[in-house]
C-alpha cells in the first residue's frame, strides 16, 4: 500500500473516531468533523461520508437500545391486535416518537441541498455558543415526567429541537436533551426518547442519500479509507453514549457548556 493511502486511512480513522465520540454527547459531531477535516487538510467531508459514519452511530444506538427497539415494537403491534391496556403505554410512546420525527423530517427533505452546502467556522462557532448557553440555562434542571406522564405537545417540542439541530454546530442529543428537559421530563426519559428519537430520522438520511452514495465516483477508491472511518465511528459512538449515559445520571451536562464556550472562543481566534 502506498504510503499516502496509509496516511488518508489514518486521517479518516481519526475523523471516524472524532464523528464517533461526538455523536452521543451535546457539542455537535457535524461540527466537530468539519472542525477536524480543516485540521487534518481533508477539506470538507461530502454528503456521502456524513451519511455512512451516521449510519456507523446509528447501528451503535440501536444496539444499545435494542432491548427497547424490539420491546416497542412488539407491544405496540400487540396493542394494535388486542387492544389491552398493558401494552398501551408503549404504543403510546411510539407515537410520540413519530410525532417528534416529523419536524426534522420534513425540513430535513425540504432543505437537504441547503444543508449540505459549505458552512463557515465561525457559523459552528456561534451555534456551538447558542448550544452552551442553552445547556447553561437548563443545568439546574430536574424534570418530573416519566414516560407515564409525557405529552404529544412535550413530543413535537423536542422534535422542534431536534430539528434545529440540523444546522452544523447545533447539537442533535444536545437540541433533543435539552428540548426535553425544558418541557419537564426526567434526565432518564429525556435521554432514551432523544436517541430513540435519533433512529428514525437517521434511517431516514440514509434513505435519502443512498442515490448520493451510488453515483460516488471515486467510491472504490475510498471504499478502505471509508470502511475504516465506518469501524472507528461505531465502536467509539457505543463506547461515548455508554459514557454519557453516566454522565445524565449525575446531572453534569453544564461541563459541556463550558466545552461550547471554549472550542467557540478558539474557532474564532484560529479561524
Amino acid at each position: 500500500m502506498e504510503n499516502l493511502d496509509f496516511i488518508l486511512i489514518i486521517k479518516m480513522i481519526i475523523i471516524g473516531i472524532v464523528q464517533g465520540f461526538t455523536e452521543p454527547i451535546p457539542v455537535s459531531s457535524s461540527g466537530h468533523v468539519m472542525i477536524a477535516s480543516e485540521l487534518l487538510g481533508l477539506g470538507e467531508q461530502g454528503f456521502t461520508f456524513a451519511i455512512l459514519t451516521n449510519t456507523a452511530s446509528l447501528l451503535a444506538i440501536m444496539f444499545i437500545y435494542r432491548k427497547d427497539i424490539i420491546r416497542l415494537a412488539a407491544n405496540s403491534l400487540l396493542y394494535i391486535k388486542t387492544k389491552e391496556s398493558t401494552y398501551k403505554s408503549d404504543f403510546r410512546f411510539v407515537l410520540y416518537l413519530i410525532i417528534g420525527t416529523i419536524p426534522a423530517g420534513v425540513l430535513g427533505v425540504l432543505l437537504k441541498d441547503l444543508i449540505a452546502e459549505s458552512v463557515s467556522m465561525t457559523t459552528i462557532a456561534i451555534m456551538l455558543f447558542v448550544t452552551g448557553i442553552a445547556l447553561w440555562l437548563i443545568r439546574n434542571r430536574r424534570g418530573s415526567k416519566g414516560e407515564g406522564t409525557m405529552t404529544a405537545k412535550d413530543a413535537f417540542l423536542v422534535g422542534l429541537g431536534q430539528a434545529a439541530a440540523l444546522t452544523p454546530g447545533i447539537s442533535r442529543s444536545g437540541a433533543t436533551i435539552i428540548s426535553a428537559i425544558a418541557v419537564g421530563l426526567d434526565q432518564k426519559t429525556a435521554l432514551r426518547f432523544s436517541f430513540l428519537l435519533y433512529i428514525p430520522v437517521s434511517l431516514g438520511g440514509v434513505v435519502l442519500g443512498i442515490s448520493d452514495f451510488l453515483n460516488e465516483s471515486n467510491k472504490a477508491d475510498l471504499a478502505i479509507p471509508y470502511a475504516a472511518a465506518f469501524i472507528a465511528t461505531l465502536l467509539m459512538s457505543y463506547y461515548a453514549l455508554r459514557w454519557f449515559m453516566g454522565i445524565m445520571e449525575k446531572g453534569k451536562l453544564i461541563y459541556f457548556a463550558y466545552y461550547c464556550f471554549i472550542v467557540g472562543v478558539l474557532l474564532l481566534i484560529f479561524f
